[in-house]
């Protein structure tokens, strides 16, 4: 079968190595509930998990943001936890308390995790992507992603989201050797997902490293770094003209340029970042995408214009896609994304 990609894409010509001005646009969980038409679709979809794994439920939403505003970019919406899913951890998503999962603390909860992926289990996922794909413009790029190991595996060891992460970070300490087996089971399971979305139509892929500033530097390299290397090796292989962009939230500036140098086409900048510092070390080897504040995003006014002009230009006459720094929140005012849209279009 012969995929459908996106062929005049301003997206993709930035991870490619054009910089263009004005920069292409898409935002971390733009689809969500902070439209209307988003939390109609959910009213009637069930349970998150219900949403998605329905396809046809999945992809709607994933191109709801792309009528209403045109990005230049979709990503689909499905959830970096369905990797522990469907490696055979139960998963549930509690109403306004986040993901329950069973935890993962010992050699007895590894070794009820299964050997690899199950396919099956994220095959809606695919079908989302395929159906996504065949809808969206030819200029709009598609994103698939995965949570990072390092970040899937704090969930899994917690149970559950945490303020500092500390009980995946003392497992770490405590049991070296079986955490780093959960980490290589989180590697192989990751390119698997990737890979799938990639030959469903997926154009790029975004690799979320949410978790990834509360480690110190040795164990920033071998728990985030080196497993994103392998992970961009192996997409490298099988699919070498899909490009990968690492989201390595709260990463410092030298834990950045690590990250830099294992292969991927660009780096997503937290809103904390140092925009300039950032573009003098890191954009001769990557794109920059980023990094506007979500909460200037809910402020609105003077604030968000004056935002949205520093951020263009200290990007510049460099590789840059703007986003946001993190993801979009659920309170922010439909009318402030539109006022965002413009400010990011308009000539400088």
């Amino acid at each position: 079968m012969t995929l459908l990609r996106a062929t005049q894409s301003r997206f993709l010509k930035v991870l490619g190595g054009e910089p263009l001005d004005p920069p292409p646009f898409w935002m971390m969980r733009q689809a969500g509930r902070y439209l209307p038409e988003y939390r109609e679709v959910r009213a009637h979809a069930g349970g998150f998990l219900d949403l998605c794994y329905t396809p046809k439920l999945a992809a709607e939403v994933t191109l709801q943001p792309i009528r209403r505003f045109g990005f230049d970019a979709a990503i689909i919406f499905s959830d970096i936890l369905v990797i522990p899913h469907a490696l055979g951890v139960d998963l549930t998503f509690e109403v306004g308390e986040g993901p329950r999962l069973a935890p993962v603390t010992d050699e007895a909860g590894f070794a009820a995790l299964a050997p690899a992926l199950d396919r099956a289990r994220v095959e809606p996922v695919y079908e989302a992507i395929a159906l996504t794909r065949a809808a969206l413009p030819h200029e709009t790029a598609l994103i698939g992603f995965c949570g990072a190991p390092w970040t899937v595996a704090t969930y899994m060891v917690a149970g559950r989201g945490t303020d500092d992460q500390a009980p995946a970070r003392l497992l770490a300490l405590r049991d070296e050797e079986l955490f780093q087996r959960l980490i290589d089971r989180l590697v192989e399971a990751s390119i698997t997902h990737l890979c799938g979305q990639i030959e469903a139509g997926a154009d790029a892929v975004q690799i979320f490293d949410t978790w990834s500033g509360v480690l110190d530097p040795i164990s920033f390299e071998r728990w985030c770094a080196a497993p994103m290397a392998r992970i961009v090796e192996a997409l490298a292989g099988r699919h070498p003209s899909v490009p990968v962009i690492a989201f390595p939230k709260g990463a410092n500036l030298e834990a950045l340029e690590r990250m830099a140098e294992t292969g991927i086409a660009a780096i997503g900048l937290d809103w904390t970042a140092d925009r300039r510092a950032a573009r003098g070390r890191l954009s001769d080897k990557v794109a920059l995408q980023g990094n506007l504040d979500p909460l200037r995003l809910i402020a609105g006014g003077a604030a968000l214009d004056e935002e949205i002009a520093r951020i263009r230009n200290d990007f510049l006459g460099v590789r840059h896609i703007f986003n946001l720094g993190h993801g979009i929140r659920p309170e922010t005012p439909v009318e402030h994304v539109e006022k965002l849209v413009a400010g990011v279009r308009r000539a400088l």
